[in-house]
């Protein structure tokens, strides 16, 4: 076991609800077979000039304050997108930490790794935890639309824009990370794809690339690999688990992972009919759902299970402790 709690989540939604009829109007499709086939009724936008980094300190604000702590007990920050946030360089962290009135008491730095970025981050931040560096936030800021335009309808009607953010610190008796499991097979044809400016001295957009049934078999596939890792080293089967996050790109995606997953619908919580596609910011987004809405209970197993583009995966299973 890895020893760390769960100390409080967070999320924000910038800017008022687009609807997908909004959307649909803008590039003539029909909204009622969009909505069917995504599961997708509302996104969000964020206003034209919003930072990504006030938009993290946002959510690792009100994160510190369900915790019950000050901005100051941070000893790590790790702040992740899959757009990349405000710049290349420096550390999108280190501006998020200046927002939260941090100066040199506490280190920050970005994580990558496409949707699969927030569980790669807990990870990261539980292993932090155990050996004595923490409390430490973990914040996702995806602003998805600045990589979309009308002109490419298919990221365009999907992606949305959101933060989450969660603060891990010391364990209780018996709580903590159980198991976790994570791979990458780069090796697989490039499925969505956000190009370097400066490389390719173009804009550069979002761009999905293969055909959506084939992102699905693959991103099931490794869904199931990274779930039945993490669950079979931890002696346990999935009907041992009480609740489970997945990734959620659509909602008939997530609906086939949880099938696929033989998870019934109430063991989850469902984000992305309200909120889109939104990146790494979905597990986050969807951890936060759960802790503000269920029942959660001391001695609960949380499965979180994620995938991304690379093609990376990977899956988290955690105690709830008294």
């Amino acid at each position: 076991m890895i020893p760390v709690r769960i100390l409080g989540t967070a999320s924000v939604l910038p800017g008022p609800p687009v609807t997908t009829a909004e959307v649909c109007a803008r590039v003539g499709r029909d909204a009622a077979e969009v909505e069917r086939k995504t599961g997708i009724r509302a996104r969000h936008f964020a206003p034209a000039g919003t930072r990504a980094a006030d938009l993290g300190a946002r959510a690792l604000r009100e994160a510190l304050e369900a915790a019950g702590l000050p901005a100051t007990a941070l000893k790590r920050i790790l702040f992740v997108s899959s757009m990349g946030g405000d710049v290349t360089t420096p550390a999108n962290g280190s501006r998020v930490a200046a927002a939260l009135g941090l100066s040199g008491t506490c280190d920050a730095m970005d994580v990558g790794n496409a949707c699969m970025g927030f569980l790669s981050a807990f990870d990261l931040a539980a292993r932090s935890v155990a050996t004595g560096l923490g409390p430490v936030g973990v914040v996702s800021v995806e602003l998805l639309s600045r990589t979309t335009r009308p002109e490419d309808p298919r990221p365009y009607l999907v992606l949305g824009d959101a933060a989450a953010a969660v603060v891990l610190g010391e364990a209780r008796p018996g709580e903590g990370v159980l198991g976790a499991a994570f791979g990458n097979d780069g090796t697989l044809p490039p499925d969505v794809v956000l190009e370097n400016p400066h490389q390719t001295g173009q804009r550069e957009g979002m761009r999905f690339l293969t055909p959506s049934r084939d992102m699905t078999r693959v991103a099931l596939g490794a869904l199931t690999r990274a779930a039945s890792a993490v669950l079979q080293g931890a002696g346990l089967t999935v009907a041992d688990v009480d609740w489970v996050l997945t990734h959620q790109p659509n909602g008939s995606m997530f609906a086939a992972i949880l099938q696929a997953l033989e998870v019934p619908a109430e063991k989850s919580v469902t984000v992305v009919d309200t909120v889109g596609s939104v990146g790494s910011a979905s597990l986050g987004t969807g951890l936060d759902r759960l802790w503000r809405t269920r029942p959660v209970k001391a001695g609960d197993r949380v499965l979180m299970v994620g995938v991304g583009a690379g093609v990376a995966h990977g899956a988290v299973l955690y105690r709830v402790g008294g």
